[in-house]
């Protein structure tokens, strides 16, 4: 119930859907929870969130400033409140973009380049792992991969990336194929 919040906390994250919903996600951390996903709708251009493939300027101007409000407020908060070693906070999309804006002013998927930003969590933070080439196309310094981000996901929830559960069929498979923890963070 946000409603038992203070209105000054309240007015910190922001009246907005992002803010609110990282507000809600360091209550139930604190409550005990250990896996919260926020998917943040964007500005509701369409179903797809942040999926801005035209009016790419206008809606990052309308999209960034309250996501960016909600995640800096989250980490703030949780440092405050003694939660940065217990939470770790991940702000990532399911693709990277085209490092060239499209003909409706937008950018596409792009597989090869994406970002993510890691904060709290007990790791070694501000720093940045990994480069792209100039013009964003391909990696270009120390490439990481999807499962790097996910073992080290794993490695903070205490999961051993390599563990292998017995199925249902009494067959093991690792519950990451590839992957390991990020060795600068720790």
């Amino acid at each position: 119930n946000l409603e038992e919040e203070d209105q000054a906390t309240r007015d910190r994250y922001g009246h907005h859907r992002a803010g609110q919903s990282a507000l809600l996600a360091r209550r139930l951390v604190e409550r005990g929870v250990t896996f919260v996903t926020l998917i943040d709708p964007g500005v509701g251009l369409s179903s797809s969130g942040w999926d801005f493939h035209k009016n790419l300027e206008w809606a990052t101007n309308k999209a960034s400033p309250p996501m960016d409000l909600a995640v800096t407020t989250l980490i703030n908060d949780l440092h405050e409140r003694g939660l940065d070693k217990k939470v770790l906070v991940v702000v990532w999309g399911e693709f990277g973009r085209t490092p060239k804006i499209n003909d409706n002013g937008g950018r596409d998927h792009w597989a090869p380049v994406q970002s993510v930003m890691l904060a709290c969590g007990n790791y070694r933070h501000g720093q940045v792992i990994g480069s792209s080439n100039a013009k964003g196309e391909v990696p270009h310094e120390r490439p990481l991969w999807p499962y790097d981000v996910v073992a080290t996901m794993y490695h903070h929830l205490g999961i051993d990336p390599s563990f292998a559960p017995v199925t249902g069929a009494t067959r093991t498979r690792p519950l990451l194929a590839h992957g390991e923890v990020i060795p600068e963070l720790l």
